[in-house]
């Protein structure tokens, strides 16, 4: 009700304001045409001409529905149209007076000023109210009629009236916007630049039926970055699949370049865009606290999370940043381009693997960090599966390394990326990523108890949309192919998180896990939502690239690979659920035993690794995570 009350009085003050352009247009045109003569005039037939033309223009520009106009994209196109709304006024005014008059009383040179008066008078606070708003007149001359394909643009803001413009004063442009869809009360009915804004969304095949029928079907949906109705991108990917059209995006950023010079770039919506789900609002002004100033250590730097990790500390202002990791490819393209979007930020670049302590302690040593974040690791689950070896001297050792030179080197804090193939693991990345936790986990219970202790924060978060060797890519290079894409088992479910907000979660965690002292030794988990089941995402992509599953791309079933399951929990059975203060987050104590016994377990999980005794390896990680008490947890908290 409250947006219906906002529109009608939006347009009830459009009314009042073109009723009084019309009540005034006539007098000045008769004060411009006769000046003093007018009160030679007979008084009474102006009075009753200037009513006529009141009530002539009033009923014409209801007619029009010139109230419905957005004063806020008023253009040149919306002054040429106020032109003809007062070309058509003023006609059917002087016919009136011919009828009444005879148009002996008046002069019709009167009716000729009034057109340009009445016309001035509509148009000119509209075009002013728009140059206001955006600080400058040159988006007021920006029009075209050139043909092109026909879209609706899905969300009635400032991106979609931008790029109705784009489309009108590019001549190559290759879209024509023949209509607004939003699903706000007080948006819909209104026009853009002469376009109607229609709706809600789950009206859409009657609009595109509509359109149709008025010779104009249109060909695709562009999605706006203002559209925050009820409909996800998923809803409006099956909308637009339904009705036999394809839907694009323009992507937030261009929101921010719209003005100056740059095109608004239109992109395929894609799959990661239809998996994402709402993100959690999360505090900025915590990241920044941690991080502005601080001097902080990426390892990793280089891979998919890593490098994302590295470009958003870099906006908050950090002191320094150091980088690890043991790609050279790597490791030289996040250095360019951190060194291209931050030239001013102190960097350091190392060649280093973590498995490697001293190295690890000597760039730790001369970084002096504040802020850790061990995003290294080995993750590919078959892959890891006969050589559990190799896990255990990354994932564990290289942990525990990164770890001890953190406290080593009095960090404030360090974070711990873990994945939730750690929660009640049946592989071996879950399981050495289980173990890694412990220890971090272990190691913030023992800090805590000491003087400018380092502080531990465990991040969990499900699959990693994009990011290497995931599954995305992998059906991306088959679909390339021409198919099959292969789905292990028709029923196998993960939870989905884009690199973006699976970055997003690492830092806020870190900002809040400084504040809360109720989380001692426990795991931070974001809330993803419902799983996904595997097969779909396969469809929907299918689907994307214009295809149909089944008949142009065959899905085939391979079975599940060694390590895998048909879902992954977010928290293990054994684990104890804790408030998180957020609503987007999930916290958890695990189980977890006292630093001594777990680094005596790692000390020989490793001794066992570095003679490549596989069997004996498994056998020690799965006595690991089978179980532990979680006595030294408690009477941790208890004591803080």
């Amino acid at each position: 009700m409250a947006g219906l009350n906002e529109k009608a009085l939006r347009r009830a003050v459009i009314s009042a304001h073109d009723l009084g352009a019309a009540i005034l247009a006539y007098p000045i045109a008769v004060f411009l045409r006769l000046g003093r003569e007018a009160a030679d005039h007979d008084p009474m037939v102006l009075g009753q001409a200037w009513l006529l033309f009141v009530i002539v223009a009033m009923g014409v520009m209801a007619g029009t529905r010139l109230d419905r106009g957005s004063w806020r994209y008023a253009s040149i196109d919306d002054a040429f149209r106020i032109g003809r709304v007062s070309v058509i006024a003023n006609m059917i005014f002087l016919l009136a007076l011919f009828l009444l008059f005879r148009a002996e009383a008046i002069p019709r040179s009167v009716v000729l000023i009034n057109i340009f008066v009445f016309a001035a008078l509509l148009a000119g606070p509209r075009l002013l109210y728009r140059a206001y708003r955006d600080g400058r007149m040159a988006t007021l001359l920006e029009r075209g009629t050139h043909w092109r394909i026909p879209v609706l643009i899905v969300g009635a803001g400032d991106q979609a009236e931008a790029f109705h413009r784009q489309m009108l004063r590019d001549t190559d442009a290759p879209y024509r916007v023949i209509g607004i869809l939003d699903d706000d009360p007080a948006r819909i009915g209104t026009t853009i630049r002469g376009v109607r804004v229609h709706g809600p969304l789950d009206k859409l095949a009657e609009i595109t039926d509509k359109l149709e029928r008025r010779g104009a079907r249109p060909e695709r949906l562009v999605l706006t970055a203002d559209y925050d109705g009820s409909a996800s991108r998923s809803d409006l990917f099956h909308l637009a699949s339904e009705l036999g059209m394809r839907l694009d995006r323009i992507p937030a950023q261009s929101t921010l370049r719209k003005e100056d010079g740059k095109q608004l770039e239109v992109q395929p919506v894609d799959v990661e865009d239809l998996l994402s789900r709402p993100q959690a609002q999360l505090d900025k002004s915590d990241m920044r606290h941690l991080l502005a100033g601080k001097r902080v250590v990426v390892t990793g730097a280089g891979g998919s999370i890593g490098s994302e990790l590295v470009l958003q500390i870099a906006e908050f202002d950090p002191a320094s940043i150091t980088l690890l990791d043991q790609s050279e490819y790597n490791l030289y393209e996040i250095d360019r381009v951190l060194g291209e979007e931050y030239p001013d930020l102190p960097r350091t670049a190392h060649l280093c693997n973590v498995r490697n302590a001293d190295q690890v302690q000597s760039i730790f040593t001369d970084a002096s960090p504040q802020v850790v974040v061990h995003a290294a690791a080995l993750k590919h689950v078959p892959l890891l599966e006969p050589q559990p070896s190799q896990a255990v001297l990354t994932n564990i050792h290289g942990s525990r390394n990164v770890a001890d030179a953190s406290v080593k080197c009095g960090a404030d804090v360090m974070v711990m990326i873990s994945t939730d193939k750690a929660s009640d693991p049946i592989s071996i990345m879950g399981a050495s990523k289980r173990v890694a936790e412990s220890y971090a986990q272990v190691l913030d219970i023992d800090q805590r108890n000491r003087p400018n202790g380092t502080r531990f924060v465990t991040v969990r978060f499900g699959n990693v949309l994009g990011s290497a060797g995931s599954v995305v890519p992998l059906f991306q290079k088959q679909l390339e192919k021409g198919g099959p894409l292969t789905v292990t088992d028709p029923e196998m479910v993960r939870y989905f998180m884009t690199i973006r907000e699976a970055v997003q979660l690492v830092l806020f965690a870190s900002a809040r896990e400084m504040k809360l002292d109720a989380s001692i030794g426990s795991i931070l988990v974001l809330d993803m939502g419902e799983p996904v089941r595997i097969i779909d995402m396969a469809r929907q992509m299918i689907r994307l690239a214009g295809l149909e599953p089944d008949e142009d791309i065959e899905i085939k079933i391979t079975g599940a690979r060694p390590g895998e399951r048909l879902s992954e929990p977010l928290f293990d059975k054994r684990e104890e659920h804790l408030p998180s203060g957020h609503p987007g987050l999930l916290l958890a104590r695990p189980d977890v035993g006292g630093l001594a016994q777990v680094r005596q377990s790692i000390d020989h999980m490793v001794d066992l690794a570095r003679k490549s005794d596989e069997a004996a390896v498994r056998a020690a990680l799965e006595a690991q995570v089978s179980g532990a008490p979680k006595a030294d947890v408690s009477a941790a908290v208890a004591s803080n």
